[in-house]
Parts: structure tokens; C-alpha cells; sequence
């Protein structure tokens, strides 16, 4: 039903919330773009979707909120494919299962205090289902967080843990850091996609350390990353042997010189895209 963005969520609710009604089999639900989704209808119906939902994209749901981060990670724990890009008002909270102060902003001493103390752990017996976190969802093989512009590394750093996360775009997130981009290949050591573009707080210190952890990755997207050099190309052509696709494009500090340095280095690589590297002038000319 994407797309369909006079839905309100009331009727789904009915049909989908209503555990005698509900379809028994049903494995994916596609909800991008349904603008006028509210919580409130999205919780009604996330119980009774049970074990069989693999794939739930809710993409550009921008009215979505951590009330619904949080019933996913409590009810959906089988997800395989989750897709939450746009969804601008989720917070580092609703990641790690923790309940919001009502009084103090979100990026605050008290947060990282949380982080460290009290987030979830899903290895734990102890672990109860309410107030889960992103780590519920150990059977994630791709995620879309593209544009949740609240998300920080305070959280990514410590729930993006996925043995088996194949798939992973972080784009547009202003506050992720070389901090959360090697915590993250740490935690995810499989991935074989991975989209960073317009991130551009990331370096070639953050990726000396990242690359090498990611010996699976196929298709890079870095492109207007602001601050990579042709550093970070010569440690990615070093450590991602299996790379096929690189996105370089509109990366000032990357000149043409040093993509077919890369190339060369790299022959396998069947697709660079470096569109107006090195900072090239970007007026048309008529």
C-alpha cells in the first residue's frame, strides 16, 4: 500500500489489529509514503502481525514517532528487512528502548549516562520485551534509518550490532560521527551494501579504522562525505577486495587523479561514480 498517503492507518487497524482477522501468513507490509500514518494506528496493528512479518517498510512515515520504534522492537523481533528512512522524529531514545525525559533535550549528559548503564542487551536471560531496543531485532539482513536526522552516534553506536545486517544506509544523518561509523563496522562485519552519503562529519581517520572490518562490502555509497580525501580511497582499495560499486561523487576533497589511482588498484570495481570531484565548479554554463 505505499503510496497511498490519504491511508490514515484507522482502517489497517481494523482489519490488520484484530487478532481473529488478521492474515495468519502475512510475511511483508509496505507502508512508504503513507504520510498521514500516526502512531497510534501503527501500534494498534504491530501485535498482531506476529512471527511471519519479514519485510516492513515504513519509509517517509514522517509523523512516526519512538512510540512506534519501540512496539517494533517488543513484537516484530523477526524482522529481516526494516526501512524507517524520513521517519525524522525518531530519536536515540526509541533505538535504545529507553523512555523519554519530558524536561531535558535529547542530547544530553543524562543519554550517554543511560546508554552505558541501561540499555538492552539481548544475550541477557534478564531482558524483558517492554522498552526493547533496536537489538531485539537479531535477525536483521537490511536497514533503512536514510534522513532520521535526530539519530546520534550515542545510539547507533551501541544498537547497530547485527552478525547478519547485509544491507545498511545511514545517509543524511548530521550527527554521525567516525565514532559511530567504527563502532558500527565492529558491530556489523557482514555488510556487503552500505550508503554514508551527505555524512559529513565522517574522515579518513574514522574509515582507517572501518575499513577493514567490512571485507564483504560490494557497494559503497560516499558521495558529498565533505571530508574524505584520496586517503580513504587508497585504505578501502587495501582493505574491500569484493568491492564492485563506489559512490564518490561531489566529494570535494577526491580528484579524478585519485579515482583512477583506485580503479587501477582495483580492476574488479565494474561502476565509480565521481561526478563533480574535487570540488569542481557546479554553475551550468549556458
Amino acid at each position: 500500500m505505499a503510496e497511498c498517503c490519504l491511508v490514515s492507518g484507522r482502517e489497517l487497524a481494523q482489519v490488520l489489529g484484530s487478532v481473529r482477522r488478521a492474515p495468519r501468513a502475512l510475511t511483508s507490509l509496505r507502508l512508504a509514503y503513507c504520510s498521514s500514518l500516526k502512531d497510534a494506528s501503527v501500534l494498534s496493528m504491530i501485535p498482531a502481525l506476529g512471527p511471519s512479518l519479514k519485510v516492513l517498510d515504513l519509509s517517509s512515515c514522517m509523523a512516526l514517532t519512538n512510540q512506534t520504534m519501540q512496539a517494533i522492537c517488543t513484537y516484530l523481533i523477526h524482522l529481516s528487512v526494516l526501512r524507517l528512512a524520513w521517519c525524522k522524529e525518531l530519536q536515540d531514545w526509541g533505538l535504545l528502548g529507553l523512555k523519554e525525559p519530558s524536561d531535558e533535550p535529547v542530547l544530553s549528559p543524562q543519554l550517554h549516562q543511560e546508554v552505558d548503564n541501561e540499555a538492552p542487551d539481548p544475550q541477557e536471560p534478564s531482558s524483558e520485551p517492554q522498552g526493547s531496543s533496536l537489538l531485539m531485532l537479531q535477525a536483521l539482513q537490511e536497514l533503512d534509518l536514510t534522513a532520521c536526522s535526530k539519530l546520534t552516534d550515542a545510539s547507533l553506536a551501541k544498537v547497530l550490532q547485527f552478525p547478519q545486517l547485509r544491507q545498511l544506509s545511514l545517509s543524511l544523518l548530521p550527527a554521525f560521527t567516525d565514532m559511530g561509523l567504527v563502532a558500527v563496522a565492529r558491530g556489523c562485519p557482514s555488510l556487503e551494501r552500505l550508503t554514508l552519503s551527505h555524512c559529513s562529519h565522517l574522515s579518513d581517520e574514522g574509515w582507517a579504522q572501518a575499513a577493514r572490518l567490512w571485507p564483504r562490502l560490494q557497494h559503497l555509497n560516499l558521495s558529498s562525505c565533505s571530508q574524505l580525501t584520496e586517503q580513504t580511497l587508497d585504505t578501502i582499495g587495501q582493505a574491500c577486495k569484493q568491492l564492485r560499486v563506489l559512490d564518490v561523487a561531489m566529494c570535494p576533497g577526491i580528484n579524478m587523479a585519485a579515482v583512477r589511482h583506485f580503479q587501477a588498484q582495483l580492476p574488479q570495481v565494474t561502476c565509480i561514480q565521481s561526478r563533480f570531484v574535487g570540488g569542481a565548479d557546479l554553475t551550468l554554463t549556458l
